[in-house]
């Protein structure tokens, strides 16, 4: 394997992306590697696996798609930590009467 070659192409991909980070998706390889795995990576490595064959970059509605269930993720988990949060306050006996008189009784 010429070395120079190889690493000319990566910086030749590289150059033709314009973004910092692209989202690349996976084609399956003789060493296990499942097609169809979306995933964001910086330019230089998405160059490389673009060279290496080993992953495509993803059309704009996949790029969409992967973005938008990024999104989803992180306000679901958002709103995990949120709940899990749950504040809890101690009343005495007394502080509880005196907190349910003052409160208007629905009905």
């Amino acid at each position: 394997m010429d070395l120079r070659l190889y690493y000319q192409k990566i910086r030749e991909a590289s150059s033709n992306i314009t973004d910092p980070y692209i989202v690349m998706v996976s084609r399956e390889t003789p060493d296990g590697g499942k097609e169809g795995i979306c995933t964001e990576v910086p330019r230089a490595l998405a160059a490389k696996m673009l060279v290496d064959g080993i992953a495509r970059l993803a059309k704009p509605e996949e790029s969409e798609a992967f973005h938008q269930k990024q999104a989803d993720d992180k306000r679901l988990a958002e709103q995990a930590a949120a709940a899990s949060r749950v504040q809890v306050t101690v009343l005495s006996t007394d502080e509880y009467h005196t907190l349910r008189e003052l409160t208007p009784s629905k009905g």
